[in-house]
C-alpha cells in the first residue's frame, strides 16, 4: 500500500478552513499574457507580476512532479549526555594557531558544532582580544575545499589511500630507499613546545635531517640585527604600555606587525587617560602607505620606501649617534626633529620600532633604542617572542639544495612556498627533484599539488596541542569537535615514522602531566583555563649592546635608491599572507 503524507492536520481532516485556503491559493489574477507583448519590463507592474508568475510556475511544477515533502523524524536521547542541552552552548578554552600566530581563545560550541570564537580573558598577553583572522578561522573547519583523506599521486592524478596503515607503509618504503639523503621538515614557525620535542626526536632517529622554519611574512631582519648587536637571534618583547613616546618607522603594530592583538591592548592602556595620572602617550609615525597604526598617530610623516633607511639614520644622528645625517626633504626633516625632541625628553620611557625587514635598518633602530634607554625598560630581552623564527637564508639554502638533488625527502607542514616564496619558480623546480615529498597541508594549494603524498592534518578546532607565544607563557589547544574527515595530526605521523606507536593526544597528555606541578589535576585545570602563566610578571631583562656593526649598517641602509615610482607591499589585516584568502570578511 502506498504511503500518504499530510503537511498539516487541516489537510488530514479536510477542514473547512483548509478547503477554503486551498481553493483560494491562486485566487489573485495575473497580468493577462497579451499585455506582455512589449516585454515584461514595459508591463504595468513588472516586478510584482514577475513574482506572481514565478510563484505560480514553481507551485505548478511541484504539483506536476508529484513532489512529496521529506519526512523528518525526531529521535530523542535515551540517555542524554549531562553536558548536552539542545540549544544551550558550551564553551571551551583553546588556542588559535596559524603560521606562527598564537592567540588564546574561547570557542563557543552549540550542539557539537563550533560556531564562534572570542578571546580568552585569562591570557595576560592578549587580554581577551582576537584578530579578524582568528574570528574567521571557524570557517576553515567547514571549508568545502578541505582535503578529506590521505592521497598518493600516481603521476597522473591523486588517488585515495584507504587506510592510515597503508599510507604509513607507502611512505616508510620510500623513506627506506633514500640512500642516506637527509629528510627536511619545512614548516611555518612552530610555537608548540611538545611539537618541537617530537620534531627533535624525529631528527634524532634520522641523522642528517633538519627542520627549516619559513615565514611568508618574514622578520628575519630583526632576528639577524639582534644577533649582530646583542649576540642573540631573538625577537624581544616590546612594551608599548610602558612607553610615553612611541616612534614607528612603518611598523603597523596595531594591524599586522609581530603581535598586534597584544600590542593593541598595551597601546590602548598607554593612551587611556587615568584619573590619578591625566596623561597619554605620544605616537609619531613614519610610513609610505596609510596603515591602521599610522591613522591613529598624533603626528604622521610620509616618505618613499627607499628612504626608510635614511629616516632611521637621520633620527640616530639627531639623537647624538656617531653617524652622518643624510639629506632629507623639508617635511621629513621636520618629522625627524619632532621625533628626536620627544624621544630625548622621555629617555627610559620611549620606544622606536620598525617594520623593515632590512637587517641594516634594524641595526640602526637598535642603536636608537640604546640611545633613548629602551633596553630594559620598554624592550624586554629576557622574555622573548616565539611568533616568528624563520630566517630567509635557511629557506634559500634549502631551495638550492633541492635543485642540486641533495634532499631525499621533504615534509611540508602549514606553509605554501610554491605560492608565497619570492622565487617560487626555483622552489617548484627544486621540489620536482626531491624523491619523496609529503604534504600535511589541509587544502590542495600550490605546494600540495606538487607532492607525491598528501595526508591532511586536523583543523586546530579538531586538535590537541599547545603554544608558547612568549617565554614561559603557555596556551593550550583542545578539540571542540571530532575530526570531520579522515585526517590525522602531523605529529602522530612523525611519531609513527620514527618508530613510536603513541598518537599525539597520548604524547601530549603525558608531556604536560609530567611538566606541570600537580600532575593530572594540574593538566585538567590547564585545559579548563586554557593558559598557564608565571605567577607574577617576570622582571624586564636587558642585553649587552655592541655598536661594532652600526657604521657599516649606516652606509648600506642608505644605499638603496628608488626611481620615480616605488611600490609598497603590505599585508591586509583581514587575510595576512593569504593563507585564509578564500574566506569572506
Amino acid at each position: 500500500m502506498s504511503k500518504k503524507y499530510w503537511q498539516n492536520f487541516g489537510e488530514r481532516t479536510q477542514s473547512e478552513a483548509y478547503q477554503e485556503s486551498a481553493k483560494n491559493e491562486f485566487k489573485e489574477e495575473l497580468l493577462p499574457l497579451e499585455d506582455l507583448d512589449e516585454g515584461l519590463l514595459n508591463a504595468k507592474s513588472p516586478r510584482r507580476d514577475f513574482l506572481k508568475y514565478l510563484g505560480f510556475s514553481t507551485a505548478a511544477a511541484t504539483i506536476a512532479a508529484s513532489c512529496e515533502m521529506p519526512v523528518r523524524k525526531v529521535v530523542p536521547y535515551l540517555h542524554r549526555p549531562d553536558d548536552v542541552i539542545p540549544g544551550v552552548p558550551n564553551f571551551y578554552a583553546s588556542t588559535y594557531v596559524n603560521e606562527g600566530d598564537a592567540i588564546s581563545v574561547v570557542v563557543k560550541q552549540r550542539d557539537g558544532r563550533p560556531i564562534k570564537i572570542e578571546g580568552n580573558e585569562l591570557s595576560s598577553l592578549t587580554k581577551g582580544g582576537t584578530s579578524a583572522q582568528a574570528q574567521a578561522s571557524v570557517l576553515d573547519l567547514y571549508d568545502t575545499t578541505r582535503l578529506r583523506y590521505p592521497m598518493q599521486n600516481d603521476g597522473k592524478d591523486f588517488k585515495e589511500v584507504t587506510t592510515f596503515d597503508a599510507f604509513d607503509k607507502l611512505v616508510g618504503a620510500d623513506l627506506a630507499g633514500l640512500a642516506g639523503k637527509p629528510i627536511v621538515l619545512l614548516t611555518s614557525t612552530i610555537v608548540s613546545p611538545s611539537t618541537l620535542q617530537i620534531i627533535s626526536e624525529f631528527i634524532a632517529k634520522n641523522p642528517g635531517s633538519k627542520h627549516v622554519q619559513y615565514d611568508a611574512a618574514s622578520y628575519s631582519g630583526i632576528l639577524l640585527a639582534n644577533e649582530a648587536t646583542y649576540g642573540k637571534r631573538i625577537i624581544p618583547s616590546y612594551r608599548f604600555d610602558k612607553a610615553k613616546v612611541v616612534v614607528s618607522l612603518a611598523a603597523d603594530f596595531l594591524g599586522t606587525w609581530i603581535s598586534p592583538v597584544e600590542f593593541s591592548s598595551q597601546y590602548a592602556d598607554s593612551r587611556r587617560i587615568k584619573t590619578d595620572a591625566p596623561a597619554m602617550s605620544r605616537h609619531i609615525h613614519f610610513e609610505s602607505n596609510l596603515s591602521l597604526t599610522g591613522s591613529n598617530a598624533d603626528d604622521r610623516f610620509t616618505h618613499k620606501p627607499s628612504e626608510t633607511g635614511a629616516v632611521a639614520l637621520a633620527l640616530l644622528a639627531k639623537l647624538g649617534g656617531a653617524v652622518t645625517a643624510p639629506s632629507l626633504d623639508a617635511n621629513l626633516t621636520k618629522g625627524v626633529e619632532v621625533a628626536a625632541a620627544a624621544l630625548s625628553a622621555n629617555k627610559g620611557a620611549a620606544l622606536v620600532v620598525s617594520g623593515s625587514n632590512d637587517v641594516n635598518v634594524q641595526i640602526l633602530v637598535n642603536a636608537i633604542n640604546e640611545v633613548i634607554g629602551a633596553n630594559g625598560t620598554t624592550i624586554d630581552y629576557a622574555t622573548t617572542v616565539n611568533y616568528r623564527k624563520g630566517v630567509d637564508a635557511d629557506i634559500t639554502k634549502l631551495v638550492d639544495d633541492m635543485n642540486a638533488g641533495a634532499i631525499g625527502a621533504l615534509f611540508i607542514i602549514a606553509t605554501n612556498p610554491a605560492y608565497n616564496y619570492y622565487d617560487s619558480k626555483k622552489f617548484i623546480d627544486g621540489i620536482k627533484k626531491v624523491p619523496v615529498t609529503v604534504s600535511f597541508n589541509a587544502t590542495m594549494n600550490e605546494t600540495t599539488e606538487l607532492c607525491k603524498y598528501v595526508i591532511p592534518s586536523h583543523h586546530w578546532l579538531e586538535s590537541w596541542g599547545d603554544a608558547e607565544p612568549k617565554t614561559g607563557y603557555y596556551s593550550f589547544i583542545q578539540p571542540t569537535i571530532n575530526p570531520l574527515f579522515k585526517t590525522r595530526a602531523f605529529q602522530t605521523s612523525l611519531l609513527k615514522w620514527s618508530g613510536n606507536a603513541t598518537d599525539y593526544e597520548t604524547y601530549f597528555k603525558t608531556y604536560w602531566t609530567a611538566k606541570l606541578n600537580g600532575g593530572a589535576d594540574a593538566y585538567d585545570k590547564a585545559l579548563q583555563d586554557g593558559v598557564v602563566e608565571p605567577a607574577s610578571a617576570p622582571a624586564i631583562g636587558t642585553a649587552t649592546f655592541s655598536a661594532a656593526g652600526v657604521a657599516a649598517a649606516a652606509s648600506k641602509a642608505t644605499a638603496v635608491k628608488g626611481g620615480d615610482l616605488e611600490v609598497v607591499l603590505y599585508q591586509k589585516i583581514s587575510i595576512g599572507t593569504g593563507s585564509q584568502a578564500n574566506k569572506l570578511f
